[in-house]
């Protein structure tokens, strides 16, 4: 165990954490770990292994489920090894070139799924309040450029803000409260003036998931208008039912990563060990359940598994 005094740090060095005061337990919470991890990776890996192969499932609705899980496998891989090596062979060290590089990931993941729900939501609205446009609006062109455009909007603001934290100088301990590098966490250590990078940092979640939370509120307040004006008590159930997994995907992601923000702005003498497990429910919890979700919410995708495994066990 390294002696975590200030003058022997490399400052292109950072130590991560593992599970505050339970560090003799780490071998045995390993075990729970690593089952989330094999839970996400091969539920949303078999998600896109059915959407990919079935040629009922080539539609709007699923194509974005393809990129749901495509983003939460990303996040799932982007800090596997870090927090297994911390468990199995309490491997804490990091530089911090490879931190930026892991920050780079998560960020970029969690920007992209955001993005991928407000397409989802989109999705529902075209559905249910313009069922007769629905094709004509979504085409395969459209999805593909969507899916770009997902992809550049998660990562280009992030070269700047990573950038940005380049520059700082890092003369305090190199301990950082996580098992992965997150960004406000290898900000606090800084000895530096960080007002720039919490003021590009927060710019930039606003522009993204505030944006995306805002519209995606918006799609559902117009979705419900719709709905409730539909006569047929048959056909409101039906319209609702086809927004469930959505709705629930959208709040197993914003509701972790809303309350980790929350602890590390306002959580400063919260204990170490409630800013750990917040921070795995929200890298680990919605890929997780996504899978879970539309598996058992959706019969499409269900019937789907059931054909591939069906015809495996034959």
């Amino acid at each position: 165990m390294p002696s975590f005094n200030q003058s022997i740090f490399h400052p292109a060095v950072f130590f991560l954490t593992g599970i505050p005061g339970f560090e003799t337990y780490h071998a045995w919470l390993s075990i729970p770990f690593c089952c989330l991890y094999a839970i996400a990776i091969s539920g949303n890996g078999m998600i896109l292994f059915v959407i990919l192969t079935e040629s009922t499932l080539h539609e709007p609705m699923y194509y974005f489920l393809s990129m749901l899980s495509f983003t939460d496998l990303g996040l799932c891989l982007s800090t596997l090894v870090t927090m297994l090596c911390i468990f199995w062979f309490n491997a804490r060290e990091i530089s911090f070139d490879a931190c930026i590089g892991q920050m780079f990931f998560i960020r970029g993941f969690t920007f992209m799924e955001s993005s991928v729900l407000l397409a989802m939501a989109f999705d529902c609205f075209i559905a249910i309040c313009n069922p007769l446009r629905y094709a004509t609006i979504l085409t395969n062109s459209r999805i593909i450029k969507v899916g770009f455009a997902i992809v550049i909007r998660g990562t280009t603001a992030l070269v700047p803000l990573l950038l940005l934290l380049k520059r700082l100088s890092f003369c305090r301990s190199h301990v950082l409260h996580h098992s992965y590098c997150f960004h406000p966490d290898v900000m606090k250590l800084s000895c530096t003036d960080t007002k720039i990078n919490s003021a590009f940092g927060l710019a930039i979640v606003i522009s993204t998931a505030g944006i995306d939370s805002v519209l995606i509120l918006l799609s559902y307040v117009l979705i419900i208008h719709s709905v409730l004006s539909i006569a047929s008590p048959e056909e409101r159930k039906k319209a609702f039912g086809t927004c469930v997994s959505h709705i629930s995907a959208v709040a197993i992601f914003y509701i972790p990563m809303i309350s980790l923000s929350l602890v590390h702005r306002f959580g400063k003498h919260a204990p170490p060990l409630v800013h750990t497990l917040i921070a795995n429910v929200y890298l680990l919890i919605p890929p997780v359940m996504n899978p879970v979700i539309y598996s058992v919410k959706t019969k499409q995708i269900r019937k789907a598994m059931l054909k591939i495994f069906s015809l495996k066990l034959i």
